[in-house]
């Protein structure tokens, strides 16, 4: 397969980007790069990206784009998140073909979580 005008990388904004790394570290198991104190790279999370400083965050609220992980066991994974420090704001629910949830990380990023097991 060819990688000619896929997306190839993905970048977000962190208020905090050592609480951020220790998040998706404890709960994902990602690899970081740092390129100076503004700035780290992302690998082992199924498409590679980064995190640079900023005081803004994402949220669909704001009209942002969502990044959806997939999950064999949603509330394990729900587990891990509010251990590492995430919040979840947005319950499990329903929907057809699977469930989900959503969630912030430590610099309020919105991300959520699907699984299409016990749907």
């Amino acid at each position: 397969m060819t990688n000619h005008q896929k997306i190839n990388y993905v970048e977000y904004p962190v208020k905090n980007i050592e609480a951020t790394k220790a998040f998706f570290t404890a709960v994902f198991g990602w690899s970081f790069t740092d390129y100076g104190p503004d700035y780290t790279a992302f690998t082992d999370a199924g498409l590679d990206g980064g995190f640079f400083k900023s005081d803004k965050s994402a949220s669909t609220e704001n009209g942002s784009a969502l990044i959806v992980f997939y999950s064999k066991t949603l509330e394990e994974t729900q587990s891990k998140i509010e251990a590492a420090g995430g919040k979840i704001i947005k319950p499990i629910f329903s929907f057809p073909g699977g469930r989900r949830f959503h969630f912030t990380e430590p610099s309020e990023n919105e991300f959520a979580v699907w699984s299409d097991v016990g749907a």
